[in-house]
């Protein structure tokens, strides 16, 4: 038997915002329309560890060896996300997005197009923190808050308000 009710299965994906200089790497595609941009990243495999799954995904979508970053990647923050989309029924997602920093060397050997199976082609751009305030960025961080790459967070700044229908609309 299938079940059809809205969120009864769970996804993890895992995300990293990455830093260079001033500027932090997103994906942009657009969508019905809209310009959307996406915290590079994607869901984990079952069974999969979560630091090998940020890993395997980073070097999937923008050829990025994560053991080239300045630091390990910085648990940043979660969202629980039970948002209705078209298609199947929609899985509860939660998003742990990580930071790290990489060098203009390592910068300039990244894909500059993302292949996603079900989105499509993204571009790699690179905007100023700043700049995401007033963007559509998946999912939804308050990216423009960090002054810095460093900027430290309070733990209980790690939980974000969950997303459901009422505060988000899927594009």
């Amino acid at each position: 038997m299938h079940d059809e009710t809205p969120f009864h299965r769970i996804k993890i994906r895992v995300a990293a915002l990455i830093d260079n200089g001033d500027e932090v790497a997103l994906i942009k595609r657009s969508k019905n329309g809209t310009e959307q941009y996406t915290v590079p990243g994607g869901n984990v495999d079952p069974g999969e560890p979560i630091p090998a799954a940020l890993a395997r995904e980073l070097k999937e979508e923008l050829n990025l060896d994560i053991e080239q970053a300045d630091a390990a990647p910085r648990f940043t923050w979660l969202i629980d996300a039970m948002v209705s989309r078209p298609g199947d029924t929609p899985p509860r997602k939660l998003h742990l997005v990580f930071r790290l920093t990489i060098s203009d060397h390592v910068r300039a050997t990244l894909n500059p197009t993302e292949h996603d199976d079900t989105a499509g082609a993204g571009e790699l751009v690179w905007l100023r923190r700043q700049e995401t305030h007033d963007i559509t960025l998946f999912p939804p961080v308050p990216l423009a808050d960090l002054a810095t790459p460093a900027t430290d967070l309070e733990a209980a700044a790690a939980l974000l308000p969950a997303l459901d229908d009422s505060n988000y609309r899927w594009i």
